[in-house]
């Protein structure tokens, strides 16, 4: 869901000014917490931020990612008061802060920038969507492999860049929902298919989309 085009606008995020600001956060720092104040919107210039939410009873699930490129943080432009979500560093990270203000101010004056907005927040649906598609009709072992091509950005070319260690097998755990250990028999079982590779990074190979045309699969 990265936006795949060059960001002309990279210039504007990157550069601190009157209600804009350039932060930096270290690995598992936390950049905002559920129930602050919200009265701004960020876009990650650098970086890996894992996105976790923590119910009435005390749980904590892990309910997406944001890339390098993305926003996040943009509820406070629908009249959110207090964030919705806790964003934390899943490593060195540069951030962009802008205000809320000024967010709104330059989506009405600068109507190139409105659309590249617009678009991010159509693919972040469309993402969601399939989330819940697959949250829906798929089992635990398809949802990983998903994921794992997702994390891995495969390229027109058929490449991929390796997942970093970073993203733990309970993290994956918590975005398919299940159990750490299932994540554990499922990496297993793909390595020794040779789907995929790891030491400490993940290598994830183009023959793992095989499983999700595969309807023969147990999950759970």
């Amino acid at each position: 869901m990265k936006l795949e085009a060059d960001f002309q606008y990279r210039d504007f995020f990157a550069k601190p000014g009157l209600g804009k600001s350039v932060l930096r956060y270290a690995r598992d720092q936390v950049i905002f917490s559920q129930g602050d104040a919200a009265d701004s919107v960020f876009f990650l210039l650098d970086g890996r931020i894992k996105v976790v939410v923590l119910s009435a009873q005390g749980k904590e699930a892990a309910t997406g990612l944001v890339e390098s490129g993305q926003f996040f943080g943009d509820g406070c432009l629908i009249g959110d008061e207090t964030r919705c979500a806790t964003t934390i560093a899943m490593r060195d990270c540069v951030v962009a802060s802008v205000s809320k203000c000024l967010m709104i101010e330059t989506l009405r004056t600068e109507p190139d920038f409105a659309e590249l907005f617009i678009r991010h927040l159509l693919l972040r649906n469309r993402g969601m969507e399939e989330d819940l598609i697959d949250q829906l009709f798929n089992s635990s072992e398809k949802r990983l492999a998903r994921l794992l091509l997702r994390l891995s950005k495969f390229d027109n070319d058929g490449s991929a860049q390796p997942i970093a260690p970073h993203i733990s097998q309970e993290t994956l755990a918590e975005m398919i929902g299940t159990t750490r250990s299932r994540v554990s028999f499922f990496m297993n079982k793909f390595r020794k298919l040779g789907l995929i590779s790891y030491d400490r990074n993940i290598e994830v190979h183009p023959r793992l989309s095989t499983m999700l045309q595969d309807n023969s699969q147990a999950g759970g």
